[in-house]
This record gives C-alpha cells, structure tokens and sequence, in this order.
C-alpha cells in the first residue's frame, strides 16, 4: 500500500546532457518507485512545483539530487535567470541528504574538460578534492554527501541509495564519497571474458564474445569501481558483454583521452588495480606462454 507522505525529492540540473534522468527512466519498476517517491521538482518528469516556486516555498525536501557538472560563474550556467550559487544556496539547508548523480556531478566528467578552472564536481574536480561546495561532506542536517558517478549512472544505484536513506539504513562510502555497496566491486568482476584476461588471449576487435578487452581495446575494468557486471544494465546485459570495452565512467579520471586505446609502457599495460606490478607481470608471462586451443576459438563455430 503507499505510504501517505512519499519522501520528497528535489532534482536541479547543472551542465548535463540529461542522461543520468533518462537512465532513471529505464529503470523497470519506475512506476512503483514514483508511489513511495516524490519528485517536488525535476525539470523534465512532471512535478508540483517549478524551480523558482520550490525555492520560495518553505516545503523540506528529504533527498536533494544534483545531476551534471556545476561551476560558480553563473554566465557559464544559470538557471530561470539565477545561477548555481544561488539556487543550491536556498536549497542546500532544507534538504536532509544531498546526491551528486552521475560522473559530472560527481567529479566534473565530459565537461570539465571544457575548462578545469571553472567546471567541476560537487565535492571533487576530477581527482582532487575541492569541488563546488569546497570542503563541505556533509549537510547541515548532518549526512554525508554522495557521490554516484557514472555515465550515465545505473538506475538501480540511483533507486538502492534513495531506499537506504528513506529507510535511515546505514551508507557506507570510500574516501570519494561513493557507497562501496555498489562501488567496493571492480566492472571486472561478473565479466564473462574473464578466463581470457587470466589466460591473455586478446580481442582484436569490437562486437564479438570472445577475448579479453583489456590488452588491445581500452577496457577499463578492472580498475574501475561499479557493480555494473553484477547489476546488469537493462536486467540484460553490460558493455563488456555486447564486445565494447568498459570506458571507466565511475573513476574520477573519466574521461581519458583514449578511451579504445589500450596504454602501454615498453610493451607492458597498466596493471589491474591492488595487485603488485612485478606479480602481475609474471603470472601474465606465464599465462601468455601457454595456448589454450579452446580459447582460441569461436565459442559458435557454424562449420
């Protein structure tokens, strides 16, 4: 049954293309979702106040969701006529938590490349920390911002946070504000071309289901935080599944500036994080020694 007083949410927009709204829109029980949440504003799902109204308006807002990058020169962005200082300014003290939604928000993304000085993320510019709001991790009602970069973010990590702050359930964030329920796992695990990295049998192009991603494409995996081989996009599928490499959306470093382009010093790639450089280049000479003749081939042969 729903509950009678849904808890609220207000959603303001910085620079963004709008993708981390439209992912929510994909997630596949949204219906049910808008029954125990409501949005009090959102610049593009319908919503009983508009902007300038909800900050005139004394109403609370229990979750604040920031999505896209922010900056504090209100000719860069603005907003009904008034700029990201003002508007976060009136809304920040009323709401009880804050959400940075996607890799924009979160540390500056695509469009802090624009310009590094002026663009950035709430609490980080890329990987540093003094974002927007400065040094301030926690609201005044006392929680901690979080972070949710990705781009765009999975809807079910938007909707996993809002039912653990609605439920008062404990958040547990690393040091770049990012819940380790859902950023503690690495894009690597749950990859079904695993036993192609463990054995170094490469994929030489996009599109097709086997070889590993890693050593020639770009993939990212495993040293980007998210959960997105686990928690499949869609309930269907991932970027590594479909043949294209993971881009590293939820790092701080996103964007690269070659996302397809596997980075190598004297031969070697970089190497997967937490493990020691000089035991993964020697368990990789091993492995690649050997051939597997299963591995080598097409997983469907149609001759």
């Amino acid at each position: 049954m729903p509950e009678a007083t849904p808890f609220t949410i207000a959603w303001v927009q910085g620079l963004t293309c709008n993708g981390n709204s439209h992912s929510l829109l994909n997630y596949t029980q949204f219906a049910s979702f808008c029954e125990v949440f409501s949005f009090l504003y959102h610049p593009l799902f319908p919503s009983p106040f508009t902007l300038k109204a909800l900050m005139d308006s004394p109403a609370a807002i229990d979750v604040l969701i920031i999505e896209g990058a922010l900056s504090h020169d209100a000719s860069m962005i603005e907003r009904h006529g008034m700029g990201l200082d003002e508007i976060l300014g009136v809304l920040m003290p009323r709401a009880t938590h804050v959400v940075c939604v996607g890799s924009c928000a979160s540390f500056g993304g695509v469009f802090k490349e624009r310009d590094p000085e002026k663009i950035m993320g709430g609490l980080f510019r890329g990987e540093k920390k003094g974002g927007f709001f400065g040094d301030a991790l926690k609201t005044l009602a006392g929680n901690s911002l979080v972070n949710l970069p990705g781009c765009p973010v999975h809807p079910s990590w938007v909707i996993e946070t809002l039912m653990l702050l609605k439920h008062r359930r404990p958040l547990v964030l690393d040091t770049l504000c990012r819940p380790k329920e859902i950023y503690a796992y690495l894009a690597h695990h749950g990859c079904l071309r695993n036993e192609y990295f463990e054995w170094k049998v490469d994929c030489d192009t996009f599109g097709i289901k086997e070889g590993c991603l890693f050593y020639e494409q770009g993939c990212q995996g495993p040293m980007t935080h998210a959960n997105c081989n686990k928690i499949l996009w869609n309930e269907t599928s991932s970027k590594t599944r479909v043949g294209s490499p993971c881009l590293g959306c939820t790092e701080p470093s996103f964007p690269r500036q070659t996302l397809f382009l596997t980075p190598k010093y004297m031969s070697l790639p970089a190497v997967p994080v937490g493990i020691s450089r000089r035991a993964y280049y020697a368990l990789a000479g091993v492995a690649k020694g050997f051939r597997i003749e299963r591995l080598e081939k097409r997983l469907m042969d149609e001759d």
